[in-house]
């Protein structure tokens, strides 16, 4: 009779385990993203210091409250930059930038916890770089000080994001009814660690942009705005796709549009010179915007805002395509997708909101 060791009975253990564990890769593997390499930058930012000269000895630990700061130096303002560049990717990379009280996160896995934007287009081929904006998320050191908040307004971003009225949901909305959704959702809110500069944040992404040349930006809601203006800075930007952008509108001078009331607020765009706005027809652009906009005022301001937003982003396009430029609106509910909020990128719909961008790139020849 064969006898059998307990050595014998550990290579058999392990030979199955060895098999199981490669069929597993099999069966997995068209859900892989296979990447070429990854990483993460700074861009931008100033460097400011403090005169005098700095002590190793007596100033060199962080617990003495009355330290010096002479002789030292902070480096802040920069954006932050997280890149995955997939195996065998297209040419053009796709630059995302959050919107107000926001960072990287509304790019990446939804509230409800499926894949969002980042992974969608990767798997589309497509290298992904996810910014924090200077003064915003991981970019936090700022060379200004502020005051942070712990105010409590988590309804006011439900509101904000048109996901209902209070706490409900408005009926149909392409949002999770999952409390552990709303919980994530709320938790992915971001302070500023310094005051909001405009001008120091499109330098920064004007600076990302000359670090990973040409590109697409794709924004979203207050980036919107800023993006126009990045793109006056650097002619690395080939196209911009904007996610309900609220502000920031720039036309040429002596077109600027009256203000567009709303709800406690007026909408005002901003005036360029003809030469800077220009460049703003050499570049396909594609804006969306989601469900639950009205088309008359309203006394709900989470409503009432987008409906001047969404009217304002009209005359913008009307103005740009007048001058020879290539300016495309997309309303969601027209085209057949409904319930979206102010992030249509995070919505359960997300797949089929992707497809139109993918599809419009493919049209622009961008893709």
């Amino acid at each position: 009779m064969m006898q059998f060791t307990s050595s014998y009975f550990r290579q058999v253990l392990l030979a199955l385990c060895v098999a199981f564990a490669l069929s597993s890769c099999v069966i997995s593997r068209e859900n892989v993203i296979v990447l070429e390499r990854q990483g993460s930058f700074t861009a931008g930012g100033t460097v400011i210091s403090t005169p005098g000269t700095f002590d190793s000895i007596a100033d060199g630990a962080f617990s003495p409250a009355d330290q010096s700061t002479a002789g030292q130096t902070l480096h802040g303002d920069h954006a932050f930059v997280f890149y995955q560049i997939p195996v065998d990717a297209r040419p053009l990379p796709l630059v995302f930038w959050h919107g107000y009280g926001q960072s990287m996160k509304t790019w990446q896995t939804t509230p409800d916890g499926r894949e969002g934007f980042q992974n969608i287009f990767l798997r589309q081929r497509y290298p992904v770089y996810l910014l924090d904006q200077p003064r915003r998320g991981q970019a936090g050191r700022s060379t200004e000080p502020t005051t942070i908040s712990a105010a409590t307004n988590d309804q006011l971003w439900f509101g904000i994001f048109r996901l209902g009225v209070g706490s409900e949901l408005y009926p149909g909305v392409q949002f999770s009814p999952e409390p552990a959704a709303l919980d994530q959702f709320y938790r992915q809110m971001t302070p500023d660690t310094g005051p909001l500069n405009i001008e120091l944040n499109t330098k920064a992404v004007s600076a990302l942009f000359d670090t990973i040349g040409p590109g697409i930006l794709v924004t979203h809601s207050h980036s919107g705005g800023m993006g126009w203006l990045t793109a006056l800075k650097n002619d690395n930007i080939m196209a911009i796709a904007s996610y309900e952008p609220g502000s920031g509108f720039v036309f040429p001078e002596g077109e600027v549009p009256e203000p567009i009331p709303y709800v406690r607020g007026a909408l005002r765009a901003s005036a360029v010179s003809l030469e800077e706005f220009r460049r703003l027809t050499e570049i396909p652009i594609v804006i969306y915007y989601g469900d639950n906009i009205p088309n008359q005022p309203v006394e709900n301001p989470g409503q009432d805002q987008w409906r001047a937003s969404l009217t304002m982003a009209k005359a913008w396009r009307d103005v740009v395509n007048r001058r020879g430029g290539d300016v495309t609106l997309v309303h969601l509910p027209e085209v057949g997708l409904t319930g979206n909020t102010h992030f249509p990128m995070s919505d359960l719909n997300n797949l089929a909101v992707a497809e139109l961008l993918s599809n419009w790139l493919k049209e622009k020849g961008l893709d």
